[in-house]
């Protein structure tokens, strides 16, 4: 005879209150900077390459950690982890503030990426195990996706108001006081768990999946940055083989790091899938069309984080949504169509001009939060969903490394398109232009230097620069726009044809346990 599981009480509720403000703070730690770099190159005086790692260090050590970190949890306690993973990020965050040199700052934002790793697994797969029954655990999953999704969505807008109004220490200031309520009330409201089959803890994977994870991720950026190529392939070379010996050392481990039998289930390999290129969507959208705000349109930072309010209203209320669609609609139909109307936000930008108005970047924007925010909820509602509650930390693991690829891939990749389209475009325009060869370099390295090499010049001269460039980085973010509506229809029916059958109230988790005996 089955028992229907326990329901959530109050208390439950008032923990997954306390489990997502954290969660906010780390997804909103990746983009926070983006418009704060002018006001840090000012003070302290960093070099291009300085300010990428400022921007960069903190999701490759996010994403690399997040399999260990997991582990550790699962052995010595989510919610100890999550305490541990509080205090380090409060400790980072003061450091970052008292930042006097830009290697002070680089090596803050890392320190900022372990204690997001240490914590980030511990809110998902305590929220796993918190909430046992199925529909009660949806609309806990969808806060946990909606928070995810706005910390993306809203960390340029946190940036900018923060920045502009105080100062760009205080982006790091404002996550001790989340810091220190957590460690008053995590204690309180949160119950401990952890894996009791779990005996120790296999170093040689730790370290081979710390090499594979920051080895490929490095890889990724510097290829597609287009400089470095030797450098680039060999840290792919690197993280490759480093991630193929993690698998085989994980398939002969009795208690592995990771269990990537996993991904030999359907339903768990399809939603990982998809729950990358739904964040990869959004914050490759994100990082295109707010340079274009900024750059073409010459918004100052406050101004353009207004126009994008809207995106980060739906990618919160696109969970919630998720949630209640899904009790009609089976998970891989609602899905899809969340993807479908992502690819629709992408399209958009077949209608950008330099002179467009911000609201079409505003509609663009949201379209895209609103159809990703759906496939990032039921996406990881189906991973932890399908998996027993002693295997949670693995499954928010695998989750939230998928999450932070996301965003890494969104940035490198789609950035990359830009970049190089936008590059290939002045190259031929300024030629025209009998520029020094050193000044068409820098006009047609990124938009940002073209304004600085329009003003130099000045003139009728300056002015053709200023046009080339806008039109260039204009064009550049439709030819981003189509390849990223192209592979959200994809994503789209790669969904339908991996999750289908997945219904919103079977368990998932038997079914899962039976692929992987088979």
């Amino acid at each position: 005879m089955s028992h229907a599981p326990p329901k959530a009480t109050a208390k439950t509720w008032m923990g997954l209150a306390v489990l997502v403000l954290p969660l906010l703070l780390i997804t909103i730690d990746g983009t926070v900077l983006i418009l704060g770099l002018p006001a840090i190159s000012a003070e302290l005086s960093p070099t291009g390459i300085q300010q990428l790692w400022m921007i960069d260090i903190y999701s490759l050590v996010l994403a690399s950690l997040l399999v260990a970190m997991s582990t550790l949890g699962d052995r010595f306690g989510r919610r100890r982890n999550l305490l541990i993973g509080a205090v380090i990020f409060a400790m980072a965050s003061a450091l970052g503030a008292l930042a006097t040199a830009p290697w002070m700052l680089i090596g803050a934002r890392a320190l900022l990426g372990v204690g997001g790793a240490i914590m980030m697994p511990s809110t998902l797969s305590l929220v796993r195990n918190m909430f046992l029954d199925r529909q009660q655990r949806r609309y806990a999953m969808a806060a946990w996706a909606a928070m995810a999704s706005v910390g993306a969505a809203v960390g340029p807008i946190v940036g900018g108001w923060v920045i502009e109004t105080f100062s760009w220490q205080a982006a790091f200031l404002m996550n001790i006081p989340v810091m220190l309520a957590l460690l008053v009330l995590g204690p309180v409201l949160l119950p401990e768990s952890r894996n009791p089959d779990l005996h120790r803890i296999d170093l040689p994977s730790v370290a081979l999946s710390f090499v594979g994870m920051i080895g490929t991720v490095y890889a990724i950026k510097t290829l597609t940055g287009g400089k470095d190529t030797a450098l680039g392939m060999t840290a792919l070379v690197v993280g490759l083989v480093a991630v193929g010996l993690f698998v085989r050392r994980q398939l002969t481990l009795p208690t592995p790091l990771l269990e990537v039998r996993l991904f030999k289930v359907r339903y768990f390999r399809g939603a990982v899938v998809a729950d990358l290129l739904s964040v990869f969507a959004m914050v490759g959208a994100l990082v295109a069309l707010v340079q274009h705000l900024q750059l073409v349109l010459g918004l100052n930072p406050l101004q353009a984080s207004v126009w994008l309010i809207p995106q980060a209203v739906l990618a919160a209320t696109a969970a919630f949504a998720a949630a209640v669609l899904v009790k009609r609609f089976l998970p891989a139909y609602v899905m899809a169509s969340g993807l479908v109307i992502a690819a629709v936000g992408f399209s958009l930008t077949i209608f950008l001009t330099p002179t467009s108005s911000p609201l079409l970047i505003a509609t663009a924007l949201a379209l895209v939060a609103l159809g990703a925010g759906v496939g990032l909820a039921l996406s990881n509602d189906i991973i932890m969903s399908s998996v027993k509650p002693d295997r949670a930390g693995q499954a928010a693991a695998t989750s939230e490394t998928a999450y932070e690829l996301g965003t890494t891939l969104g940035t490198a990749v789609l950035g990359g398109v830009l970049v190089a389209w936008y590059t290939r475009v002045v190259t031929a325009g300024t030629a025209a232009l009998d520029l020094p060869a050193d000044l068409a370099d820098r006009a047609s390295s990124t938009m940002a230097e073209a304004l600085l090499v329009s003003a130099e010049v000045g003139g009728s001269a300056g002015a053709s620069v200023l046009e080339t460039a806008e039109n260039a980085f204009t064009d550049a973010i439709t030819v981003t726009g189509i390849a990223g509506a192209a592979l959200m229809v994809l994503t789209a029916i790669w969904t339908l044809v991996t999750l289908r059958g997945a219904a919103a109230n079977a368990d998932l988790a038997a079914e899962h346990e039976r692929e992987l005996v088979h």
